[in-house]
């Protein structure tokens, strides 16, 4: 069978088309037979019936949250999805009509966002929501097609991974329990805040710490370096008894003394270090729980000690190669 045309689809046995009538959808029966069905829906194009979306953004994107979103979005997801279009979408297209919305609407609604001094990151986040929105009403049917420009998503400057030094390290990994567990603890994993402060004693199992709620919705096993182990066994339940990252960071940077701490900067320290000593890019993956490779290559950058250290070893070799040429 060919591909259905555009807003067609079926339910059961039988072809529809999506009606739009005084802003209400009403679902037209288009018959059983595939080949009637797309002469039907011709003719009533041609008649100029209400096949088109009345319906402005705001309601569409209400439908959009409430249909989609849910079952394609993680619970925590879903809330800053929420938050997005309340803030942005809804007040910039209004009571825009879905079929009306343009590119150049798109490209609007992105200098907007610039002007409201939002962080590339930021902005690219919203704009990934209306670009899931349009393709979901042009799916749909509602729109013949996405409005939804190319070239328009800002480009993000690559940072380095902000990891640890190895003298704030020292100073952290000495705090006092249980805020220094809770660092040696992170050290050790990789883990993120959320698996750390859920991770419990019985999760441990043959050497390897089971994650089960990730990011990702996939369980995890982390192997378990010996230099923790011996802590582990002395603990029973819930390993990490904090639940506010920021309360947290704030005793660690009072205790430790280092000012630009935050708890994240543990777990680019980890996958840091276990590329420096020669892990391999494919287990890091799989220990930090990233979907893909790209996410992990971010960490392959060597450190500029690394650096300096392979400068003067080479360096070294060419003096003494130089010298023994001369002798």
């Amino acid at each position: 069978m060919p591909r259905p045309l555009k807003g067609m689809f079926r339910r059961g046995d039988s072809w529809y088309v999506r009606i739009y009538r005084g802003g209400r959808e009403v679902w037209r029966s288009l018959g059983s037979d595939y080949e009637d069905a797309c002469k039907k829906l011709r003719k009533i194009r041609e008649q100029g019936d209400s096949v088109t979306c009345q319906a402005t953004v705001r309601e569409a994107v209400d439908e959009w949250f409430r249909t989609y979103v849910p079952n394609a979005r993680s619970p925590y997801c879903v809330k800053q999805t929420e938050s997005r279009l309340r803030m942005y979408m809804k007040p910039f297209f209004g009571q825009v009509l879905l079929q009306r919305v343009t590119p150049q609407h798109v490209r609007s609604y992105r200098s907007w966002l610039d002007s409201k001094c939002k962080s590339p990151t930021t902005v690219k986040h919203i704009l990934s929501d209306a670009r899931c929105f349009f393709n979901w009403a042009e799916d749909a049917g509602y729109i013949d097609r996405s409005p939804f420009p190319k070239r328009i998503m800002p480009r993000i400057q690559e940072r380095p991974p902000d990891r640890l030094t190895d003298d704030e390290v020292a100073a952290l990994v000495r705090i006092s329990d249980p805020h220094g567990f809770a660092v040696r603890f992170a050290l050790a994993t990789g883990l993120r805040w959320g698996e750390l402060t859920r991770a419990s004693s019985t999760d441990i199992q043959h050497g390897d710490l089971v994650v089960h709620q990730t990011k990702s919705g996939r369980v995890r096993r982390v192997p378990i370096p010996k230099w923790i182990a011996p802590e582990l066994r002395l603990r029973i339940g819930k390993l990490v008894s904090f639940s506010s990252p920021g309360q947290f960071n704030a005793a660690v940077r009072r205790l430790s003394g280092v000012e630009r701490f935050h708890v994240h900067q543990l777990r680019h320290t980890f996958a840091c270090r276990w590329l420096e000593i020669g892990g391999s890019l494919a287990a890091l993956q799989q220990m930090l729980g990233h979907s893909t490779v790209v996410m992990t290559q971010r960490y392959a950058r060597i450190s500029d000690d690394l650096v300096r250290a392979e400068v003067r070893r080479l360096e070294e070799r060419t003096v003494a190669a130089t010298v023994a040429t001369r002798e």
